[in-house]
């Protein structure tokens, strides 16, 4: 339940990471939104809010130009994003929505005080978010939800439930009828998913290669890929929707030896909408659970995500 003292018409919060406008947009406060980072796309409703960060990079780019590019800034000691601090002037927020986790992922809790400082009309409440496994995406819902006075409960109960229901489904299942999977973040170079990735791995039913829980994204050689010889492959690249998704594995299928692997030979290597999901941890990581669900045992699970979500390359 919402408390009406505490949601009156004196919030204002400007999210700037996409997983903290969903967190807030399905804790109900979607209305108290009142600025959003160029990336929060989602829900729908909120792309007509003001735009309080803007990027560096070029998007559009190659994986690889797009690394360097990165890798310039970083040693430079230039942020990646830029606050608009114009914008926030304005729009004159009492809690800013960020994340204390990755100088990639959004904008840098560090650089949001810089802005903070020079702000002279608010001095907005900073909430920042730092999860690396469904648990603390869990207590992240919580912790907005207790800040703005939204019971959480439910919400959570619900998500939950939904990982609950999908992993139960595979409990007969034995070791060997487990996938061995590689899911891929970066191709330029080829880099793995960490953190929460192997966790919704092996809640969908699945035994995750390289990636480590709660960790950062980890880089893998082509020979070591190779080697490994991966039962499915799925690409799930930040930042990139299916389309780009579907671009990045065309570039796979040029190297040597591709077509050697044994999840190529047995149709096994898919794209996901990496941007959506799997890369923000908000509440859409029960959707990233079920639409690994489906792509490792479609004769168990059909959520509907096919064409939308996930695709076969």
């Amino acid at each position: 339940m919402l408390n009406n003292t505490m949601l009156n018409d004196k919030i204002r919060i400007v999210s700037l990471i996409p997983s903290g406008t969903e967190i807030a947009a399905t804790l109900g406060l979607q209305d108290k939104i009142v600025g959003r980072s160029h990336e929060c796309d989602y829900p729908p409703e909120i792309s007509h809010l003001p735009i309080c960060t803007q990027s560096r990079l070029d998007i559009n780019a190659s994986s690889n130009d797009i690394y360097n590019e990165l890798h310039n800034l970083l040693q430079s000691s230039l942020s990646i994003y830029k606050i608009k601090v114009d914008i926030l002037e304005k729009l004159q927020p009492t809690h800013i929505l960020t994340q204390d986790q990755c100088h990639v992922s959004a904008v840098t809790l560090p650089e949001i005080n810089k802005a903070v400082n020079q702000l002279t009309h608010s001095s907005p409440y900073i909430i920042s978010l730092k999860p690396k496994t469904l648990r603390d995406v869990w207590a992240d819902i919580e912790k907005v939800g207790n800040i703005f006075g939204v019971d959480s409960v439910k919400i959570l109960e619900n998500l939950e439930s939904r990982v609950k229901i999908c992993h139960r489904r595979l409990q007969g299942l034995s070791t060997p009828e487990l996938p061995r999977v590689v899911c891929i973040q970066w191709t330029e170079p080829l880099m793995v998913g960490a953190n929460w990735i192997p966790e919704l791995v092996k809640l969908a039913g699945g035994q995750s290669l390289f990636s480590l829980l709660s960790k950062s994204n980890t880089h893998v050689t082509w020979e070591t890929l190779l080697a490994s010889n991966p039962d499915v492959i799925i690409f799930m690249l930040y930042g990139f929707d299916l389309q780009r998704n579907h671009e990045e594995a065309e570039i796979f299928t040029h190297r040597q030896e591709w077509h050697k692997l044994h999840a190529f030979q047995s149709g096994r290597v898919f794209v996901t909408n990496g941007n959506s999901y799997f890369n923000r941890p908000g509440p859409r990581l029960v959707d990233s659970v079920e639409i690994l669900a489906e792509i490792l045992h479609p004769d168990i699970f059909n959520y509907g995500y096919k064409g939308v979500g996930w695709e076969t390359v």
